[in-house]
């Protein structure tokens, strides 16, 4: 509590100033999810031991957040924007992103209708923003159940880059495209903890389509650890070096119906740890993980209150430690039923069954889904039942 009690104060005086001046509005915002998971071969820390668990996890699909979005219009199509986000569990009440108090995002920056946007701060890259909502995770209908092994194509929101300034252009006839740049803040070492990221979308009647591109240098050496750049450690799921995620996909709507595909591919060169939903796994130095993720989704309107929805992804990864060679694969199944009571609240039901082929008994390699233990061994079952508020 410590932590929020200041907060407070400071929202006040920001939705006052909001309230004081036409031109101007503070919208505050977020999303209350909260889901009872089954498990039914969750890992108990002895090697091939697992039993079935039931538990209780905020963010099944959408990860529970509030935060303050405004603008204020300065003549001639010129707006001033800014965005203070944080997540926070639903299950216990605590702060989410290691306790900041604007862990998902925290920007500012300058609207135009006539040559885009650009923004300075904390804020998510292309992958999660705008190819996401053409997969089943992420934005996705599948959301943060649906990531991919170990996010690693950044797709769930999972981190965000700090130190950023990002540009994104007006929408010319459903194209947009944009840039982003995050400084490393390290003098001396420009390219030592950067991101960059690149994106693109296209959207007219019933297609869509995206692709999206980011990379983050860093070193591997402890010695030279920079903290204060654009990746933060806490978000980091695979560390190490150079990091660089491809992606491109496209969604078709017809009637009450659509179907999509994603193709992402990410490399991590010396690879040091990767976290798992079992903690964090050391590997050593000069290792290196590359991942294809292959997605099909569909998703179906019942009525206009009730979808159902299933997608499949092959993960085709593979593990290089100079003595060692893995090509372990990941083959997973979603389905999903969601009934809407109202525009802003819904409740949901969800299956994932996954199976992991060739990953040479290491324990990194066991199947492991979003936000529960992993399983004891290569195979693991969800069933997901869950409630969603958007406000």
């Amino acid at each position: 509590m410590k932590i929020i009690k200041p907060f407070f104060p400071a929202a006040a005086l920001i939705l006052w100033a909001g309230a004081s001046y036409a031109q101007s509005s503070v919208t505050l915002y977020g999303i209350i999810d909260t889901a009872m998971i089954y498990g039914n071969n969750e890992g108990t820390g002895q090697p091939g031991v697992g039993r079935p668990g039931i538990e209780m996890n905020s963010g099944g699909i959408s990860g529970s957040r509030f935060g303050f979005r405004g603008t204020e219009d300065l003549g001639g199509g010129l707006a001033a924007i800014f965005d203070l986000e944080d997540g926070f569990s639903s299950a216990n009440g605590k702060l989410s992103n290691t306790n900041d108090i604007f862990g998902r995002q925290a920007y500012v920056g300058l609207r135009s209708t006539q040559y885009g946007t650009v923004t300075l701060g904390r804020r998510y890259a292309y992958m999660s923003e705008w190819l996401s909502p053409l997969s089943a995770e992420g934005i996705g209908w599948g959301g943060n159940l649906a990531d991919h092994p170990f996010d690693n194509d950044d797709m769930i929101r999972h981190q965000s880059v700090n130190n950023s300034i990002r540009f994104d252009s007006v929408n010319y006839n459903g194209l947009q495209a944009g840039g982003m740049y995050g400084f490393s803040n390290e003098a001396g070492q420009f390219s030592n903890n950067r991101v960059i990221s690149l994106g693109t979308r296209y959207s007219n009647g019933p297609v869509s389509l995206a692709a999206a591109f980011e990379q983050v240098d860093r070193s591997a050496s402890p010695a030279d650890l920079n903290t204060s750049g654009a990746e933060s450690s806490d978000d980091s799921v695979i560390n190490g070096g150079r990091e660089q995620i491809w992606g491109a996909g496209g969604k078709y709507s017809f009637g009450a119906s659509s179907v999509g595909f994603v193709w992402t591919h990410s490399s991590f060169n010396n690879v040091t740890s990767a976290y798992g939903e079992g903690g964090t796994f050391p590997i050593g130095a000069d290792n290196n993980l590359r991942f294809d993720n292959f997605e099909i989704n569909g998703r179906y309107f019942v009525t206009h209150a009730l979808s159902l929805a299933a997608s499949y992804t092959l993960t085709d990864g593979h593990f290089d430690s100079g003595t060692t060679n893995l090509s372990p694969k990941w083959h997973e199944a979603v389905a999903q039923a969601d009934y809407s009571f109202s525009k802003r609240t819904d409740f949901y039901l969800e299956s994932l069954y996954q199976v992991v082929t060739g990953g040479g008994g290491m324990a990194l390699f066991n199947a492991s889904m979003f936000n529960v233990p992993p399983s004891a061994n290569n195979r693991q079952l969800l069933l997901v039942m869950g409630m969603r508020h958007r406000f």
